[in-house]
């Protein structure tokens, strides 16, 4: 089947060039282009999160405000519409946007919901603010597909992990944005400018990106980081249509849903996801109540080296496994490679929380360490499972390939709420901690038969050589 799905529809066919050393020689504007379209989309997205993360802050000015007359019950019903649309949109804009410019997506995409955090700041009706925070959620879900399909276009094999892993900062880097800006603005400014402060940087940005940011290298006069290879004889023949030129079912089911790796790569997403969110989602109230923790901002505190350790585990996942790929020396899967450091992170993960588990009470630089710890090991593979889901398609399919993925992770992560806390009431917190384990299981499970793994375009080169 896996070589069936990298049969059907393959126009893109790639040498594997394993670094720029080794491919074609670009020309030095080839890599001033190659940085300013990084960082546009490293900012851009940062500014995603940023426009995605403004009613948090701004929700406490919301709820003072007489004016308004919100309760916490009105804030939850925004905040509870948001992950529903976003979940949804993240799939769809993925499918959809394969067939659109990817840059020219990704700075509409942040224009539009800089624009919704603008015009929420002239509302003052839940229903305005709901229907608007619902609109945002939707148009959320365009950054990352987009981002995904660009990075894949400008980097090479050898060097993509790298450089995935600095582009993932941008989550850190928005969220560390958002309390600062919104939070300030509202806090000193009113509501309003909560909201409308970060909705013109992303407007500015936007504009940035759908102006100077360019989708792939042809699309900048350079020859592609990873050349094409003549039609094959099938395509010559008539029987089988290039990629770039397949329709949306085309991309979506016979490139995405029917390769059995995806949904294997999805379903580890998914576990993933319970573990991130269930880790971020409560274990303030786990230090509260079982670590000693006098009150939440101390539990906060402490919680604090959780993204930090995200970070650097998530920079340093991606040149790892560049490093392991580059030694392997063409020899093995450049996907099971990536899948391998997954794995090594993942068990990571059970043995940290193995260990904060059992971490004094009295101990807080312990129960810090132990958490950044588990960042560290956590921000891995959620990285590095998003460019394995990137590296199984081909280029056009990516898009779709990231949506989907993006789309079963968040179900995880919703199933780290409503479910987690049922087991924490009723069964404790040693329940608590062997569900998370038990997703750390599964993780390992499911990606156990992947480390052999080849990428897109391996498969596409052994066909050639086959032929």
């Amino acid at each position: 089947l896996v070589c069936e799905t990298a049969r059907r529809g393959r126009r893109v066919a790639v040498r594997a060039a394993e670094s720029p050393s080794k491919g074609k020689q670009q020309p030095a504007a080839f890599y001033r282009v190659r940085i300013f379209t990084f960082i546009g989309i490293l900012v851009g997205y940062a500014c995603y999160y940023l426009t995605r993360n403004s009613l948090t802050y701004t929700a406490p000015v919301m709820v003072a405000s007489k004016e308004l007359g919100l309760d916490v019950s009105s804030i939850g019903a925004m905040t509870s519409i948001f992950p529903i649309a976003y979940g949804m949109s993240k799939f769809v804009s993925g499918v959809l946007g394969s067939m659109m410019s990817a840059s020219r997506l990704l700075g509409l995409g942040l224009i539009c919901t800089g624009l919704i955090n603008v015009c929420f700041g002239f509302g003052s009706s839940l229903a305005w603010f709901c229907t608007l925070w619902a609109m945002n959620g939707i148009l959320q879900g365009v950054g990352g597909p987009c981002c995904a399909r660009i990075l894949t276009s400008w980097f090479a094999t050898e060097e993509r992990g790298t450089y995935w892993g600095m582009w993932n900062i941008a989550h850190n880097l928005g969220g560390f944005m958002a309390p600062i800006l919104a939070g300030s603005a509202a806090a000193t400014l009113g509501w309003k400018w909560g909201m409308w402060a970060p909705g013109m940087i992303g407007i500015v940005v936007g504009c940035v990106l759908v102006l100077g940011v360019k989708d792939k290298p042809e699309t900048a006069g350079f020859d592609p980081v990873e050349e094409e290879a003549p039609p094959s004889a099938e395509e010559e023949a008539g029987d089988e249509v290039p990629e770039s030129k397949q329709s949306i079912k085309q991309i979506l089911f016979d490139n995405v849903l029917r390769n059995p790796f995806i949904w294997g790569m999805a379903f580890t997403y998914f576990f993933v996801y319970v573990i991130r969110q269930g880790v971020t989602s409560w274990f303030v109230f786990y230090l509260l109540q079982e670590k000693g923790a006098s009150d939440a901002g101390i539990a906060a505190a402490r919680v604090s080296g959780l993204e930090l350790g995200g970070l650097v585990g998530s920079l340093l996942a991606g040149r790892l496994s560049d490093m392991y790929i580059s030694k392997s020396k063409g020899k093995g899967g450049v996907v099971g490679k990536r899948v391998q450091v997954v794995i090594a992170y993942t068990i990571g993960v059970a043995l940290m929380l193995l260990a904060f588990r059992c971490v004094p009470a009295a101990w807080p630089a312990g129960q810090w360490l132990c958490i950044f710890m588990i960042g560290f090991f956590l921000y891995g593979p959620q990285m590095l499972i998003g460019l394995c889901g990137a590296e199984l398609v081909g280029p056009s399919s990516v898009g779709a390939s990231e949506g989907f993925l993006g789309w079963v992770a968040y179900l995880g992560a919703a199933n780290a709420g409503v479910p987690l806390s049922i087991i924490v009431r009723d069964y404790g917190w040693n329940a608590y901690f062997t569900t998370l384990l038990c997703a750390c299981g599964g993780a390992l499970l499911l990606l156990s038969p992947m480390t052999n793994l080849k990428s897109y375009t391996q498969r596409v080169e052994s066909k050639k050589k086959l032929n």
